[in-house]
């Protein structure tokens, strides 16, 4: 924590990109800490790949927190590349949206626009890290050498409601790349989603395959979801899947990448 808070003083006066998750939120108390809320802006991004329920939640700890939030309208479908869904699709989501944070940084006179990578990012793909780089933001978690762990840790130890928080992503992310990204497609995702959540599933992925919902839970809810077969079933049909599948591996980031 001393290195990271030396990190931030130097920063002085930074816009946040806040999306309510564990790195952010932590990255958020953290900036607080070091520089006071009058040096700190937390932006929030609406869009339709960020459920509506992670944007109340991120409204409600930025609140608590005594942030000041800043909410922008991002319309990621309407940017082609983006759309078409290949490979390197976070590149162009992070490019318009950290080209939006930069107008604010200099709107507002701040300094630096930080973002929530942390030491950990670098063993996964991680195209967004580009735009970032392109457009001069700064990831203090991973300039500090702090990863996953130590986050939970340290946000435990500052009673932070995130601090267990399961990784989340957008909602594209559960699409196979090279496959037209749909406001549909994103809507029965976010569905599936939020009805496992309500059975009491923490860490849930729904990956869309055409018609087929692929399940990804924690090892130890691929058993008790089992027994609610039907159940979800049933439910999921009725968002517009037509097959509902377990996936026997579970949770893990970036399984789209084994295609």
């Amino acid at each position: 924590m001393k290195k990271l808070n030396k990190i931030l003083k130097k920063l002085k006066r930074v816009v946040v990109a806040y999306s309510g998750g564990l790195d952010s939120t932590f990255l958020l108390k953290a900036a607080i800490d070091a520089l006071g809320r009058e040096n700190v802006v937390a932006v929030t991004a609406r869009s339709e790949t960020y459920p509506k329920s992670e944007y109340c939640q991120a409204k409600k700890i930025a609140k608590k927190l005594g942030a000041k939030l800043i909410t922008i309208e991002t319309s990621e479908l309407s940017i082609p590349r983006f759309r078409e869904n290949p490979v390197n699709r976070c590149y162009y989501c992070k490019k318009e949206l950290f080209k939006s944070l930069d107008l604010i940084k200099k709107r507002l006179g701040m300094n630096y626009v930080l973002d929530g990578t942390n030491f950990d990012d670098l063993k996964d793909i991680r195209y967004g890290r580009k735009a970032a780089k392109e457009l001069g933001v700064k990831s203090p978690l991973l300039e500090a050498r702090i990863g996953k762990a130590d986050i939970r840790k340290y946000s435990r130890a500052l009673k932070l409601p995130t601090w267990d928080k399961p990784s989340f992503a957008c909602l594209a992310s559960r699409i196979p790349f090279n496959t037209r990204i749909e406001e549909k497609s994103l809507g029965m995702v976010e569905a599936a989603e939020e009805f496992l959540r309500s059975l009491g599933f923490g860490q849930v992925r729904v990956r869309i395959h055409d018609k087929v919902a692929r399940i990804e839970l924690g090892e130890r809810d691929i058993r008790k979801v089992i027994g609610m077969g039907e159940k979800v079933t049933s439910k999921l049909r009725k968002l517009g899947f037509t097959y509902v599948t377990l996936d026997l591996l579970g949770y893990r980031t970036g399984s789209m990448h084994e295609a």
